[in-house]
């Protein structure tokens, strides 16, 4: 099964809480307290959104981190690639095409290959803005990405 990590989910609670308060800074401590995210996990993976060019830490007393980049352009799946690295169903969807013993009498790689591009194509789709907006007083777009996976887990 498809499933995001733990630093995955925190970063994109991180991005997601920084867009909402934007332009002003938050630091890991209080992100970690407002989610009940623990603040070594948390700050790691604040540094490595760092690292990847998606936040600019604030130094001083109301330091913290803000983000780098307009939260429309960022995409979950940006974020989870930066932390988790490569995002995949199946070894044989790597860049790799690792091979099983069964590659060449599969009848699932196909349909599940097809599954596998729909999921990146969501995840691209997502961006940062769309679900601060979740929290705001008007609803996403009907047709928007986040509306697109309600209606899938229907």
């Amino acid at each position: 099964m498809l499933k995001l990590t733990k630093k995955a989910d925190y970063g994109l609670i991180a991005l997601k809480h920084l867009a909402e308060v934007r332009p002003r800074s938050s630091s890991a401590k209080e992100m970690s307290d407002t989610y009940g995210i623990p603040v070594p996990v948390l700050s790691k993976v604040l540094q490595k959104l760092a690292k990847s060019g998606f936040l600019a830490s604030v130094h001083g007393t109301n330091g913290g981190y803000r983000l780098a980049k307009n939260a429309e352009t960022i995409s979950a799946l940006d974020v989870v690639r930066a932390i988790d690295g490569p995002v995949f169903l199946a070894p044989c969807f790597t860049d790799t095409e690792e091979k099983c013993s069964h590659h060449h009498r599969c009848t699932i790689r196909d349909p599940l290959r097809r599954v596998h591009e729909g999921i990146l194509n969501l995840l691209e789709r997502l961006s940062i803005q769309e679900l601060a907006a979740e929290n705001e007083a008007f609803p996403p777009e009907p047709n928007g990405v986040l509306q697109q996976i309600a209606t899938l887990n229907q």
